[in-house]
């Protein structure tokens, strides 16, 4: 099982499959390794790298307070350096994806490029209404087979998606014990947010902006309720080269391997 230590003392773990070109894949906000284990199979010339953050996952838990975008790109920086790497593009989920924006505002050197799934600079409110109410918070279903039939209706901007995808989903990110279903991430996790969120939002333009001349693409569910669609055509506007897909029937987030997100990963990996 493959794990690191971080400056600070955490164990952390990631995943590491396949050979070819390396590529870093950082997961959603409560999420981890396994966001990327649909986009996977279609990568079989690519060597892809997916980190559990901290208090995520298989990863040990921390102090709460250091559940920041800041902290979490310090650990990727060092995950790269464990296995010495001295750059790598970046598959952004969500949060990953901001990740990989501080990364290029402040350790350029250490990225080859950047696609960002289903996140921008600005985050629609909703969308942050949506993480509020479930953020920190175990499900009111007490079997996984009990999550995966509600699932459906509770994710919001989905059609079209399997049953087996969804109980793939729940049995990911839940752990079923005798009490019920369980998050496998850190609860913790969820007063850093909050605390965040209570704050005025800051300005990411400018992480947006420090990814320019890499090679950058943007994959966006067409009915997300987290990247607004005027965010996008500004980011359209400020990059026109940058590669652009929206997956019909998906929400926040695409899954990686649908049609329209694999052929802009396609694209954008001929670019690096």
């Amino acid at each position: 099982m493959p794990d690191f230590t971080t400056s600070d003392g955490l164990r952390l773990h990631y995943t590491d499959r396949g050979t070819g070109q390396p590529i870093l894949c950082l997961s959603g906000l409560t999420r981890n390794a396994t966001d990327f284990d649909y986009v996977a199979p279609h990568q079989s010339d690519a060597r892809l790298i997916a980190l559990d953050y901290r208090g995520r996952g298989q990863s040990d838990w921390a102090d709460p307070a250091s559940y920041t975008i800041p902290v979490e790109a310090r650990d990727v920086v060092e995950l790269l350096d464990h296995l010495e790497l001295q750059r790598a593009p970046i598959l952004g989920t969500s949060r990953g994806g901001l990740i990989a924006m501080m990364l290029c505002a402040t350790a350029k050197d250490r990225v080859a490029g950047v696609c960002l799934n289903d996140i921008g600079p600005e985050i629609a409110p909703e969308g942050i209404a949506a993480i509020m109410a479930y953020i920190g918070r175990n499900p009111v279903q007490k079997t996984h087979a009990e999550a995966a039939a509600m699932r459906a209706e509770l994710m919001a901007g989905f059609a079209n998606v399997p049953h087996a995808r969804w109980v793939d989903e729940v049995e990911k990110h839940y752990r079923q014990t005798d009490e019920g279903l369980v998050i496998n991430y850190d609860p913790g996790l969820a007063d850093t947010v909050r605390a965040g969120g209570a704050q005025p939002a800051p300005d990411l333009w400018p992480l947006f902006d420090a990814m320019d001349g890499l090679p950058l693409a943007c994959i966006r569910g067409a009915n997300s309720n987290l990247l607004a669609p005027a965010t996008l055509a500004e980011m359209r506007r400020r990059r026109p080269d940058m590669i652009v897909a929206e997956v019909p029937d998906r929400g926040h987030v695409p899954f990686l391997d649908e049609p329209q997100a694999l052929a802009a990963i396609a694209a954008w990996r001929a670019l690096l």
